[in-house]
């Protein structure tokens, strides 16, 4: 018997200085310590064979407070980090007519060090300052928070400023990255995720912590929760046929004859195995498999709601609205940025 791979690890190296913003600093260890077995935790199903080993890195392994008084732990210090995939500097608290040149000798570096090794290096918002000291940004595209602007332009003039975009990435192979304003850390935790991990992975974890536009409410972002467990030999007959055969027509009545049991037996043991109505059930799957095919493909509403098992595209547009809270095009639309925020060729 074969025994299971373990999931790949990439490693993240997160700067800490005195002057490192405690929120998205630990937003980002928060994310990435949970993606692959937070989804599995969650919903009961298998996630992709990644997993992230977050780490915060500082000067030395000490515990010291940031400039508003919040603890850091680092988890290694500047020489124990040797290499990382990923390296990380979060927004700094630093001020507009600040001059940063000298700032952070150590960090700075051991950033250099990093790129050297061939890590992705990154910042979110004013943690780009910290990268155009260390020469990381010369001659190359970044953003960064509005309000740093004039300081990178009059101290950094070498880097190519677009703050207009909120993720910017850049270089050879696309090694360097740079976000927007602070926020924008959600952004460039999901493209990561993406480019690491695979789109399905980073749609997964937007869904576990509500990345994106919740305007239309948590509904949207949820996800079909696996049936529990369960001995019963005719209901799981029922439910292999019915992962099979789910557009079916009829598809009770084709569950109930794989089960070999009688209809008012069937909808009681079922229920009892699986914690679903039999119909409830079956709309789940499709409306599951609804979302997916949203997700990965651009194929016309009407051909989405025919692969599911529906003939009448009004009817599959109900439902689904029922279950997410949103129609299909708007569904679409929500998770479509995820993949879009990805590198292409050229």
């Amino acid at each position: 018997m074969a025994t299971p791979c373990s999931p790949r690890r990439i490693s993240v190296c997160l700067v800490a200085v005195p002057e490192i913003s405690s929120g998205v600093l630990h937003g980002l260890l928060e994310v990435f310590s949970f993606v692959g077995s937070g989804w599995e935790a969650l919903t009961g199903w298998s996630a992709g064979p990644c997993r992230f080993t977050p780490r915060v890195v500082a000067a030395g392994r000490e515990p010291f407070r940031n400039s508003i008084g919040v603890a850091i732990l680092p988890d290694l210090s500047f020489a124990e980090a040797k290499r990382a995939d990923i390296v990380i500097v979060s927004d700094l608290a630093i001020g507009y007519d600040e001059d940063p040149r000298g700032r952070w000798p150590e960090a700075v570096a051991w950033l250099r060090e990093q790129q050297a090794q061939g890590a992705l290096i990154c910042s979110v918002c004013t943690g780009s300052v910290m990268l155009a000291e260390a020469g990381i940004l010369d001659g190359q595209q970044a953003t960064c928070h509005w309000a740093v602007v004039d300081m990178l332009r009059d101290h950094y003039p070498a880097v190519r400023l677009h703050p207009e975009r909120v993720l910017v990435p850049t270089g050879n192979e696309h090694r360097l990255v740079t976000a927007g304003a602070s926020a924008s850390w959600t952004d460039l935790a999901l493209y990561l995720v993406a480019r690491f991990c695979g789109e399905e992975e980073a749609r997964r974890t937007a869904k576990l912590f509500l990345f994106g536009d919740r305007s239309d409410g948590q509904l949207p972002f949820a996800a079909r929760v696996r049936p529990r467990q369960h001995n019963d030999a005719a209901i799981t007959a029922a439910q292999d046929w019915i992962a099979l055969n789910y557009a079916a027509p009829n598809p009770v009545a084709g569950m109930t004859a794989a089960s070999g049991l009688t209809d008012r037996t069937f909808k009681r043991r079922f229920e009892a195995a699986t914690g679903y109505a039999p119909l409830d059930y079956v709309l789940s799957l499709r409306i599951e498999e609804a979302k997916q095919m949203l997700e990965t493909s651009d194929d016309p509403i009407e051909a989405v709601a025919a692969e599911v098992g529906y003939a009448e595209p009004a009817a599959f547009r109900r439902v689904f609205k029922r279950s997410t809270g949103i129609a299909p095009a708007q569904y679409r639309q929500k998770f479509r940025w995820v993949v879009e925020a990805r590198p292409r060729a050229g």
